[in-house]
């Protein structure tokens, strides 16, 4: 069992449909919150809300390569007991038609700016902590129309589950989720293409909370089937 009342976590893509709800439930159990995402405003609406839940706040766009940094500064000499990595960006179309800057963006906020936070946080967690990587169902069936996505989404389970045998020994244990579609709105935001199409999604208040329930009870693997 992980106690997550006075731990301090990192939440990335706080404010994002499912960081946010995650972010509530983190905080309903007790836990203290740096919340970091793109909108400045949108995160000042957050930390209002969960009060002093809330130890800090920063602005970071994990597309560009200082992004990473500044959240790692802005936990800088904070205790930290876990990360969530809620951040994510989708695109649509054929695999053949996707241009130079939609493929760099998908990269880029999917994956690499997430490889770049943990290398600068990583070391810092402690024995009994825990990382939470929010990957997706095209990890398991990559989806034809969201080829570069379901690539960076199979790509952030690889490098989780390689993170997992490197961090044993420090103790963190690394939860990689992979949700079934999820009423989130992002499929209606797409960085390009337009969605197909889709299935009436899970209710994300339900998938937030099969994933704090995975955290506390230790669990390190999360598929589709879980929700």
């Amino acid at each position: 069992m992980t106690e997550l009342s006075g731990s301090h976590i990192l939440v990335v893509g706080a404010t994002g449909v499912l960081g946010a709800e995650l972010s509530r439930q983190l905080a309903a159990q007790g836990a203290r919150l740096m919340l970091s995402g793109r909108s400045g405003t949108k995160l000042a609406g957050l930390a209002e809300e969960l009060g002093d839940a809330v130890v800090g706040t920063v602005a970071a766009d994990l597309s560009r390569p200082s992004g990473p940094a500044d959240i790692a500064a802005a936990v800088y000499g904070r205790e930290l007991d876990g990360v969530v990595f809620a951040a994510g960006v989708v695109a649509f179309g054929p695999a053949m038609e996707v241009d130079d800057d939609t493929l760099d963006e998908l990269v880029l906020v999917n994956l690499l700016g997430y490889m770049r936070l943990m290398r600068e946080v990583g070391p810092r967690l402690g024995k009994d902590s825990f990382v939470v990587q929010i990957s997706a169902v095209v990890a398991e069936s990559p989806t034809a129309g969201m080829a570069a996505y379901s690539a960076t989404k199979a790509g952030l389970s690889a490098y989780g589950k390689a993170l997992t045998l490197e961090l044993r020994r420090q103790g963190v244990r690394v939860l990689d989720v992979r949700p079934p579609h999820t009423e989130t709105g992002l499929a209606t935001r797409p960085i390009a293409g337009e969605a197909p199409k889709l299935p009436r999604g899970k209710d994300p208040v339900a998938v937030a909370g099969r994933i704090v329930t995975a955290i506390r009870d230790g669990e390190r693997d999360l598929p589709s089937s879980s929700f």
